[in-house]
């Protein structure tokens, strides 16, 4: 894409940026995933950022909306690698073929959508496979509402796969200590929720409901 991407956003935003490798870009969110991302503006900060995310120490959180009633918390540990049949998608794989992948699941509230339940999750991001948390609730039977790859088909409460990037935390490349970042549902999620029945703010800490 020659245009309209994040990284010329950034670019143009800060065009020092151009020095650093992506921008200063220090992870990725699939295409339509809302959220938060962390952008590092210094050659430090990016070494520092990537090592959180290399050691599992950087938190990232996600709101998403699945298809289903996800009765309690889960731990998914499946390998994730490129699908052989198909190779713009993913897919669990044997241990042999796939990388290590794990997300842990926790039930926030549920709902119902065209006489089917819906579960809202809170999805905590252990390994950061490409489409991993779309392609583990696919693999335990719970797709994303609106996914097009990945989700259940038919009509959907939004246009998109519902998955927003909520929380973010990590340990300041400066040596501040820890900081944590909340970003509130946009609107075409919360559209979804009210669709189905779900209150945000009956379900979420106050603070990240804002």
């Amino acid at each position: 894409h020659l245009r309209g991407t994040l990284l010329n956003g950034l670019l143009h935003h800060r065009p020092a940026l151009a020095r650093l490798p992506r921008a200063g870009s220090v992870h990725r969110l699939d295409k339509d995933t809302s959220g938060l991302l962390a952008v590092a503006t210094s050659e430090r900060g990016l070494a520092s950022l990537g090592a959180q995310l290399a050691d599992r120490s950087m938190s990232r959180r996600y709101l998403a909306l699945a298809l289903g009633e996800i009765p309690g918390p889960m731990d998914i540990e499946a390998p994730i690698g490129r699908d052989p049949r198909h190779r713009i998608r993913m897919a669990v794989l044997a241990a042999t073929h796939g990388r290590v992948a794990r997300t842990s699941v926790l039930p926030l509230a549920v709902g119902q959508w065209g006489r089917r339940p819906v579960s809202l999750v809170e999805c905590r991001l252990h390994t950061g496979r490409t489409h991993q948390i779309r392609v583990h609730l696919q693999h335990v039977g719970h797709p994303l509402l609106g996914d097009p790859v990945y989700g259940p088909g038919g009509e959907s409460p939004i246009a998109r796969q519902a998955l927003h990037a909520w929380r973010l935390g990590c340990q300041h490349p400066a040596g501040t200590g820890g900081r944590e970042w909340l970003e509130p549902l946009p609107p075409d999620f919360r559209d979804a929720l009210e669709a189905c029945g779900i209150e945000a703010g009956a379900c979420l800490p106050a603070d990240a409901d804002g």
